[in-house]
Parts: structure tokens; sequence; C-alpha cells
């Protein structure tokens, strides 16, 4: 029997959990690799990731390499709309859905330009938070009927731009993040002989769950309370321009885990805005801002990393609670619009990384215990020997936790007596291949006998191996060692086999926070991540997938050990066939130094230098000098990543 027949696709489905975290995106191949689903034409055809990425290495481009897909991103701008307007139709809403893109997600043009093209017949628009997205979004978006957001704080040019374009006839919002910002959009407004369209942002009482919780309620730092929006109101009656404040907004923060702290929000919101109303306030908007969540972990739980509904009922929720509130106060149904970032954009790429060698967790064979060897190696050797010889015919969890601590207290002793001298390098040694020899055996035999959650558990965690991947945590995936976020992680392909090693995954960039260490897989958050064991002098590359990167990891990876962007590369289908296209090479290193204030020629002129100062003093050749300095020049034209 092969190594194909005793593991099955659906078994490696099911112990990834892709099609928890997938939403229909992503599966497994019958041959055993990850599939993507892509359009052909209005069909939908399961292309093959690692085929994706054969292809590209045929033509050159190197892993790791950022793959973006956008039928995902049209198919979640799709849904996010379509669901709104089946929730709006159902509950005979009056008002209609104009939702917006936050750019600051991800901000890379392709995505913009893709949303403002796809969006347009949703007159889907863009949110900007600060005056270089302003202007990236009047480049792109020209729909009169969308609406273009502006948060964040703003001076006189950012306020001068969006009065610009409400001029040429485009939807702008400045919204009020702060009281003192309203005396100077009136002073330019009043300049230009525009009248605004004003937003406020109020700051919520109610707070909700996750990694973003501060960003609602009374302790967050955006937006105004509810005293200050009263003030707002006042100054803009006194000024006769009330009826320039067009809309309410908030924001109760990201990947909001629990529909129900949503709904709580939206109550408290829909009150403030029909209070509005009642003031004078012309309306007729309310922004919810973002916090649709999507499942990273693929537990459908009210976890940081999922969520406990899904988009169907996030747009039937938010529906029903401003209807009842509003049809209560006898106010119209204002249009709606959220923010949602995340969960338009995070499945629109995936990093694929190889792995580039291995340090595995091996036990060695404990060698003889000479007849004068100390009291506690032969006390470990016995221990060794007990679990050899009838321990597992009486084993109980009290007796297997009893050797755990003798073990553990023997190995203590004698590192002790070690450091005392009593002890030789070759015995402490000896001791160390018996501890880890009866902790190999204590850890087969934790499911038999069982334990109570003891100090066993750290067992799981010891005993893995370390793969070293061909990636930057900092550059690629800087929220995993920012808020430890978890990203769905599984090889592309010999799914059909069963991964045998428990693995945590390392960088390349020297650094201990340089690793994946947190995976969801097997219905759990778990220390290691089952992988196959890997031949690294033949064959094809060990190739990994993380999953749900596209929003905000490409803008927030930094520099960290000067590893710079991945190669990007855009695939979709056209006529049946992989098609690759805006292909954009990463970094390469005299790139890198260039960001950080080096001088590429300058630092060639410097070591060209060195190296003649080598040739005069007949340290090298001149034929030397000349390999030297094309070496040299040849690694600052090449990729920052691990080159094969």
């Amino acid at each position: 029997m092969g190594k194909e027949d005793k593991w099955s696709v659906e078994e490696s489905a099911d112990m990834y959990g892709i099609h928890d975290w997938g939403h229909g995106y992503f599966d497994i191949s019958p041959k055993g690799e990850v599939t993507v689903n892509l359009k052909d034409g209005k069909k939908q055809k399961p292309v093959s990731l690692a085929q994706i990425v054969r292809g590209l290495r045929d033509r050159g481009t190197q892993l790791p390499v950022l793959v973006r897909f956008g039928d995902l991103l049209r198919w979640r701008i799709d849904e996010l709309n379509e669901g709104f307007a089946t929730a709006i139709r159902e509950a005979n809403y009056q008002g209609v859905y104009r939702g917006v893109y936050p750019i600051k997600v991800n901000q890379q043009q392709e995505v913009i330009e893709e949303i403002t093209r796809y969006g347009r017949k949703y007159h889907y628009g863009l949110e900007a938070g600060s005056k270089p997205e302003l202007i990236a979004a009047l480049a792109f978006m020209h729909d009169p009927q969308a609406y273009i957001v502006c948060n964040g704080y703003k001076d006189e040019e950012f306020i001068d731009l969006a009065l610009y374009a409400q001029k040429m006839g485009l939807q702008v919002i400045l919204v009020l993040e702060m009281p003192s910002e309203l005396d100077l959009i009136l002073k330019r407004s009043r300049r230009m002989g525009v009248r605004p369209m004003l937003g406020v942002r109020f700051r919520l009482s109610a707070e909700s769950a996750g990694h973003w919780s501060s960003s609602g309620g009374d302790a967050s730092v955006f937006g105004l309370n509810i005293s200050q929006v009263m003030r707002t109101v006042d100054s803009l009656r006194k000024e006769g321009m009330l009826d320039c404040l067009r809309m309410l907004h908030y924001h109760q923060g990201s990947q909001i885990p629990n529909i129900r702290a949503i709904r709580q929000a939206v109550t408290e919101a829909v009150r403030v805005y029909v209070g509005l109303v009642a003031e004078g306030a012309r309306m007729g908007i309310l922004d919810l801002g973002g916090g649709l969540a999507i499942s990273y972990d693929g537990l459908k739980g009210a976890t940081a990393a999922s969520s406990n509904y899904e988009m169907k009922e996030y747009c039937a929720d938010v529906i029903e609670a401003i209807a009842e509130v509003t049809a209560e106060a006898g106010v119209p149904h204002p249009d709606l619009i959220t923010e949602s970032g995340r969960a338009v954009v995070a499945y629109y790429s995936v990093l694929v990384i190889n792995i580039l060698d291995v340090n595995r967790f091996e036990s060695p064979t404990p060698a003889a215990i000479k007849k004068d060897a100390p009291a506690l190696l032969k006390n470990l050797s016995d221990l060794r020997e007990e679990t050899k010889n009838g321990l597992n015919h009486k084993l109980t969890r009290e007796r297997l936790q009893e050797v755990y601590n003798d073990t553990v207290y023997y190995r203590d002793k004698l590192r002790s007596e070690f450091s005392y001298g009593k002890v030789s390098l070759r015995q402490r040694a000896q001791g160390e291949e018996l501890y880890w020899e009866i902790m190999n055996w204590i850890s087969t035999k934790l499911d038999d006998a069982g334990h109570d959650g003891s100090q066993m558990e750290r067992l799981a965690t010891v005993q893995t191996d370390f793969y070293y991947g061909n990636f930057s945590v900092f550059q690629s995936l800087p929220d995993l060692w920012a808020i430890k976020q978890v990203f769905p992680v599984m090889p592309i392909h010999r799914l059909r086999e069963k991964p045998e090693r428990n693995v945590v995954l390392s960088d390349i960039t020297c650094d201990s926070d340089g690793k994946i260490c947190h995976f969801a897989h097997s219905n759990a958050i778990k220390p290691s991540l089952p992988l196959h064991d890997i031949d690294l002098h033949g064959g094809e590359d060990y190739m990994l997938g993380v999953f749900l990167v596209g929003a905000y990891q490409e803008t927030l990876g930094d520099l960290h050990n000067l590893l710079g962007d991945t190669n990007v590369i855009s695939v979709r289908l056209e006529n049946g066939k992989v098609k690759y296209s805006n292909e954009l090479e990463g970094d390469t290193v005299s790139e890198v130094l260039s960001y950080v204030e080096y001088e590429p020629r300058e630092l060639i002129t410097q070591f060209r230098n060195l190296a003649e100062s080598a040739v005069v003093s007949k340290r090298i050749t001149p034929t030397e000098r000349k390999e030297i300095m094309e070496a040299y020049e040849e690694g600052l034209r090449g990729y920052t990543y691990f080159e094969t």
C-alpha cells in the first residue's frame, strides 16, 4: 500500500479546514492540490494553485510570490451588494445601499482600479482617510452616483480637493472627526462658493469584542461625543448650513466577531440619527463603518479570528435594526453605507512560499550506562527500562503523570550537578538523551491514558520540527507578528499523503519573532502545523500557501532585515487557460537599500576601493577583483529573498 492510499484529500480538507475558511473559493482536487475557483466566461472552474506556481517558475519567477485573484475580489463585491439588495427587498426598505471601499485596507493601484471598474454597476464608492488616498480616489472614482467618504484629519489642501470634486459633480462627503474641523471646512467652502456635504462621526458608547474593540466606546480616540455632536448642530444652524449635514457615521471596529454587538451598535446609531433629523438636519445617509468579519480560523464562532454570522445574516440584521427604529420614530429610511474592506479584499491574495531547510526534532538512542555512572543517570535509565517493559499494560493517568514528574526531576537535577562539576559533559548528554526517549514514549500514551491539562501538554510544543520558509513575517504577514492574527496555512500539493511532522514555521529574518507558531487546524488553534516530511535534495520544492492575506498585509509590511516586497502576479482564466498579468517584480537589494538612505553607486565605489586595496596588498589578484566586483554588483541587482 502506497502513501497515497493511506490518506484522502477529504482528510486533508478536514485537517486544514479549507472548507470552513475557504468560503467556496478554495478546495482540494482529486490529485491532492489546492484549487482556486476562477471564472471562465460565465462558468466557474477550479484551477490548481500549485500548477499556477509551476507555470510561474517555468517563466522565471522566483518564490515567494503573492498571487492575486481578481475574480475573488469581484465575487466579494457581488456578494456584499447582492446581500444588501436582497435584505432591502425582503424588508421593503425604502433606502438604497451604497457601499464604499476603505482604501487603507489595500491601497494597491490594481485593487482600486478593479473595485471602481467592477463596482460601478452597484455605484460602489471609496473611503479616503488621508490626502494621498483622496488623490488616488479622485483619479479612479468618476461615478456621480457613488460616494467618496472623507475620513481622517484634514488640512486645507485635503478639504479643497474634496470641495473641488463636489463642484465637478461627485458625491464627496467630508466627515467631521473632531470639532475643530468644522470652522476650517466652512471657511474653505465659503471661499469656493460650495455648500459642502457633511457627515459627523459619532463616538459610540457600545463596545464590541475582538482585536479592535477600542475603536468604539467612550475611550475611542475617533469621533465626537454626544455633546460635541449637538454643538456641531447648533453651529451649523447658526451659520444657516444645517441642511449641509447629510450623514451620521460611526466605526465600531474591524473584524467584529459577534452579530449581537453589531446590532446593538446599529440601534444606538439609528437613535442618534433620528434625533438629528428631529433637530432639523437634512440627513438621509447612515454610514456604519467597517466591522464585517471573515473566518480566518474556520472555527465559526465569536472568536477574534472568526465570527458567529455570515454575510447574509449581517445584511438582514442591519436592515432590520434600522427599519425598526426609524419606523418607531416616523423617520424615512436612510440610504446606507458600509465601509467593509477586510471582508471584500482578504480573499484576493495568497502568499506562496517554499521551504528552504528543515531542523527535525529527533531523539537519539541513548548509549549504554556505565556501572560507575551517577545515581541520577541510573534513575533515568531505570525509568526508560520500565517504560519499555510492561508499564504499558497497567498504565493509568496518575502513573503517566508520575513518570513525567520523575523524568523532569532527574533531568533538572542532573543539569544542576553538571553546573557544580559533579557530572561530566558526556554524562549530561546521556541524561538528555534518556529524558527525550522517555518523553517521546509519554507523548504516544497521552491519548490512551489521558491527562488533566498539566504541564505534559507542553510536549506537543517542544517535540516539533522547524521548517525554514522563504519569506519574512514582518514584510508579508505583519499582523501575525503585531496582533497575533491567525492566517490559514497549508501545503498546496501532496494532499493525498498524510502529514506526519508537527512543524513550526520560521522565516529567514534571523529574528526570534520571525515565525508562525499559532495555526488553525483540526478544529482548534494549535502551536504547530502538521506537514509532510520533505527531501531537500531532490524533486519539487515543498510549497505552502498562506491565505486571506489581501487585507492590510501589503502596505503594513516593513523592511526587517532589508527583505523587500515579494514578486506579485495576477491570475485569471482566458479561454480555459491560465493567464498571467500585471506581473510585478519584487524589490531588488539595490532598491531596498535605497529606501533606507543608501546610494547604490556609492556602495559600489566604496567596495571597489576595498577590493583595490586587497589587490595592492596582494591578497587577491586583479582577475579575482573583477570576479568579486561582478558578484557584488549582481547581488545588488538580485531578489532580496532566497533565489534558486
